[in-house]
């Protein structure tokens, strides 16, 4: 069956579509100092430089219902970074997470060919599942960091 929601990049000339990013990531992580208004919303707005940034979000009749990032480590080359994602809570459980986490991975390794990526995650047996490995003794606070080489 295919889904009723489509996975699409964020557009930064689109401010309603990354209000309501911005809104969902902010209520996701309710951490103010750390997850800033303003924060989030600069990272929201894609960045094509070598450094790259970009977010896609998961859309149900022009409602965005999930958001997650990708971007380019500053630190390591070839390292990709997935970070800043969230579903709107009573959209859960229907596989748009899923779906959204495997569109970024499919976007990344079509456009760089070979690397690696990392995510920090308390939900390490989703991630296994798509082939990413625990990075041993990485656990803090419940969260695991998460490796996959492409």
């Amino acid at each position: 069956m295919k889904p009723d929601f489509a996975i699409v990049p964020l557009d930064g000339g689109d401010p309603a579509r990354q209000a309501a990013s911005a809104a969902l990531l902010e209520n996701a992580f309710g951490d103010p100092e750390r997850y800033r208004h303003e924060r989030i919303v600069r990272e929201l707005v894609p960045d094509d430089s070598l450094l790259y940034r970009r977010f896609f979000v998961a859309l149900r009749d022009g409602q965005v219902l999930a958001v997650g990032g990708v971007k380019a480590a500053d630190w390591a080359t070839k390292t990709h970074l997935l970070y800043l994602s969230a579903v709107a809570p009573e959209q859960r459980g229907q596989g748009i997470g899923r779906a959204l986490l495997e569109a970024r991975l499919t976007w990344i390794i079509g456009h760089f060919g070979s690397g690696r990526i990392l995510v920090s995650t308390a939900k390490a047996k989703r991630f296994r599942e798509l082939g990413f490995k625990e990075i041993r003794g990485s656990e803090v606070a419940g969260r695991h960091l998460m490796l996959y080489r492409f």
